[in-house]
């Protein structure tokens, strides 16, 4: 009955998130443009990554936005987002492959993802998710606006108003509209607490509240893909030693100078 709860709570914020996003005024061309950027920044752009397990990763990761689907038994700092992913196709009617309606990820190990890798299971479930990018770009999208809510609401007091101004400062350009979308995608809203290194978190609660003063606009999305890569490197330097964090570094900083270059 919980469970059930839980996923009746999610539909119902993401039913609520997709309005917004539509409110917001994105055309379908933004829209199509951000789900191809964050197809590129995660996947290369190629359909052989809409299924990826990740070295150093004890999960894979499924879609253009890399959606964390744990193995049964297996409980990780990161929030798992594909059931979620799962639970607003179905309400949109999306007909998803059997495979991908199951409560965990079927491959316990990446030895035995690779060895389904051709599989025709994966093969389908690849082919439908490369059929489908503009219903995981709404989730990604959906995802990013409910994260303002959670953020204002995990935010120190005195930073509250700071924060919701930085993220308005962020949203007036398409590019500062994309940047808010991937980052929460990328890496969370930053509010829970299990996704931090020694108390310190590296979402877009932190990298809002990271932000200098500047303008609204073009200097806002610019200064927000500096913050992004601070907040970063303080992670690398947060993370424990046997997770070897700095070799993403590079690719990670890459991603966050995309913010703030036009869409």
């Amino acid at each position: 009955m919980q469970a059930a709860c839980l996923v009746c709570s999610i539909a119902v914020l993401f039913a609520a998130s997709a309005s917004a996003v539509q409110a917001a005024g994105l055309s379908d061309g933004q829209k199509a443009a951000i789900g191809k950027k964050i197809w590129q920044n995660e996947c290369a752009g190629s359909v052989a990554g809409l299924t990826t397990w990740n070295a150093g990763e004890e999960f894979p990761s499924m879609g253009i936005g890399h959606f964390i689907w744990y193995p049964a038994g297996f409980k990780g700092r990161f929030e798992e987002s594909w059931p979620s992913f799962v639970v607003f196709a179905r309400q949109r009617g999306a007909n998803l492959p059997a495979v991908a309606l199951e409560a965990h990820s079927p491959w316990r190990t990446k030895t035995e993802f690779q060895k389904d890798f051709k599989s025709a299971q994966m093969t389908a479930l690849r082919n439908w998710l490369a059929g489908n990018v503009g219903l995981q770009t709404d989730f990604i999208i959906a995802r990013s606006r409910a994260a303002l809510a959670k953020i204002l609401a995990a935010a120190p007091a005195s930073e509250k108003k700071r924060i919701e101004a930085n993220y308005q400062k962020v949203s007036t350009t398409s590019q500062g509209t994309y940047a808010l979308i991937d980052y929460v995608n990328f890496k969370g809203d930053g509010t829970q607490v299990s996704e931090r290194y020694n108390g310190r978190g590296w979402g877009l609660l932190q990298v809002l509240g990271e932000m200098r003063e500047v303008p609204s606009g073009t200097a806002a999305a610019t200064e927000f893909s500096a913050a992004a890569k601070r907040v970063l490197s303080r992670r690398i330097a947060n993370s424990p030693q046997e997770r070897g964090e700095k070799r993403w570094e590079e690719g990670w900083h890459n991603r966050c100078a995309t913010y703030g270059r036009p869409l």
